[in-house]
């Protein structure tokens, strides 16, 4: 650092002074981990944001206003050369360009002034990462205060950062020099252990950079890292839902009889479940207080709002149901801001899984119950539709297949995460369900979504036990197990079959559907014949 540098915040020691220099920046002022208020306070001086009438703080990410998953890579070297499933998602990166870039934009922040957020992913305290966040923008330094674990006073005092996060939305790339896609760059260096993220406001990009980190680092541990929410019951039981957008997997955790451990990121380790953030960042299109009370309470001083447009009226008033600037508007706020929220975020060993899936094509059960074998088939599949709203583009929905319901954040191959997946639920006696959200009476365009009480029936009965205690079918398609009764559903619901009127069309599009898990399995490479014998049976 210059010789002027001045640190201002909580704890500036002599340590942190040169951890600084030792990483090689000399910016001019550099602010560690401010308070709410006093960031808050800075990024209305600095016409970043503005305080809107909930009290919590309005910015705008401008062009970007979602990921750029195409401009994000990872460092191709030693450490990663065979362990990424490079693909389509994971892109590999020269290790030498990743250093020229690392130094351009060291270069480009010396004498600026910077903001800087140390803290932890991973609630659990014996296999939590140690993190520092550098940023040019206070806000985006907010939001990683809001996402990420927050330190107490001495565990700031003694921290030591094992990955950093360097967020630089004013310093773009060149991508015929520096070999990105675009001038926006998300870069992951898994052996420097250093993430760059230029060109974007983005913030999400900051989180899920983490994340991905997480879900390579921790199964070579033997910790299983999850796309996931998780919550607990009053009497201890933990529960996890996988689901990508759209499915219900935010809602259907929102239970007002069990406690939310988290939403989004998990890990599941020997010491049982652990939330990787210390907050969340949720959707807020088409919001309202009688729907999602807790979302809506949440957003109040200290929390970051998004892109959702301030009426025309007094330019204060959030409309959270303008999608003028983007359909992914978005609230970032600590866990503690929802009532009785799991602090620290841990939980036991799941005793149920629940697979959310939304079948657009209206021919699976709505509730299902997979063996382990199953479990680890349906994991590595992801099926799901992608929704109108949840992607830009999308108008109707669209099936799609996405590895371990989160591909574009599971650096690994899918098999390494499914392995993990088997190997805990055979230690656990964890039950596992697939249950459908998606169409019934037909596909979309003809039959109607099912009912959300239906979907909350289904669940709090595979909850509570009462699954446990029922008759089962088997379904010889799709190879499932399925209820013959859950109290509160209608049985006819139950056999999705039965909710058609042309009983021929349902057999054509469950064998459409049976043949598209089928085809899209043939990529994974040397599965077990246990395992893919364990997915839907293609009838003759």
């Amino acid at each position: 650092m210059t010789a002027n540098a001045e640190i201002v915040g909580t704890l500036p020691t002599e340590k942190f002074s040169s951890q600084l220099k030792s990483f090689g920046i000399s910016p001019s002022k550099v602010h560690r981990n401010l308070t709410v208020d006093q960031m808050v306070e800075l990024a209305v001086k600095r016409e970043e944001g503005v305080i809107n009438s909930t009290g919590s703080l309005s910015v705008n990410t401008g062009k970007y206003t979602g990921r750029s998953p195409d401009d994000r890579f990872i460092v191709y070297d030693d450490k990663t050369h065979d362990t990424i499933d490079w693909g389509k998602i994971n892109h590999q990166f020269p290790s030498g360009k990743f250093e020229k870039i690392l130094e351009k934009m060291k270069a480009f922040v010396d004498n600026k002034e910077l903001f800087v957020f140390d803290g932890f992913v991973g609630a659990d305290p014996e296999t939590r990462l140690p993190i520092r966040v550098i940023n040019d923008h206070v806000w985006q330094n907010l939001f990683a205060r809001n996402l990420f674990i927050r330190p107490t006073d001495s565990e700031l005092e003694n921290h030591e950062p094992e990955f950093t996060i360097m967020c630089i939305n004013d310093f773009t790339a060149v991508p015929e020099i520096d070999g990105t896609r675009t001038d926006v760059f998300i870069l992951i260096d898994l052996t420097r252990k250093i993430v760059l993220i230029g060109g974007t406001q983005y913030a999400g990009e900051m989180k899920k950079s983490m994340f991905g980190v997480m879900n390579f680092l921790l199964p070579d541990r033997n910790i299983f890292p999850m796309h996931c929410s998780a919550n607990i019951g009053e009497k201890g039981d933990t529960a996890l839902f996988f689901g990508l957008s759209g499915t219900g997997k935010t809602t259907l955790s929102a239970d007002p009889n069990r406690k939310l451990i988290g939403d989004d990121e998990h890990g599941w380790s020997d010491n049982g479940t652990f939330n990787f953030e210390g907050g969340c960042y949720a959707k807020c299109i088409n919001l309202s207080q009688e729907a999602e009370p807790e979302i809506w309470n949440a957003i109040k001083p200290g929390a970051v709002l998004e892109n959702v447009v301030l009426s025309n009226d007094d330019k204060k008033t959030p409309d959270y149901d303008d999608n003028s600037i983007t359909e992914n508007t978005r609230v970032a706020y600590p866990l503690d801001y929802i009532p009785g929220a799991v602090i620290p975020s841990v939980g036991g060993n799941p005793r149920v899984i629940v697979f959310l899936t939304a079948d657009a094509l209206g021919v699976l059960p709505p509730v299902s119950r997979l063996t382990k074998e199953g479990a680890m088939y349906h994991f590595m599949s992801g099926y799901t539709s992608k929704l109108a709203g949840t992607e830009r583009g999308i108008k109707e929905p669209k099936s799609v297949f996405s590895e371990c319901f989160g591909a574009p954040f599971m650096p690994r191959p899918a098999s390494v995460y499914a392995k993990l997946l088997g190997e805990k639920i055979n230690q656990h006696n964890t039950v596992v369900y697939l249950v459908n959200t998606g169409w019934s009476g037909g596909p979309y365009g003809v039959g109607k979504r099912i009912k959300i009480k239906y979907s909350r029936a289904m669940v709090t009965a595979a909850l509570s036990g009462a699954l446990d205690i029922v008759k089962y079918r088997h379904d010889d398609l799709f190879n499932v197990d399925i209820p013959m009764e859950v109290d509160g559903v209608p049985s006819d619901v139950l056999d999705p079959k039965n909710t058609w009127i042309d009983k021929d069309s349902y057999d054509l599009s469950a064998k459409k559907l049976a043949q598209m898990f089928v085809e899209n399995f043939k990529k994974f490479e040397g599965v077990s014949p246990e395992i893919v014998d364990a997915g839907p049976k293609i009838q003759q």
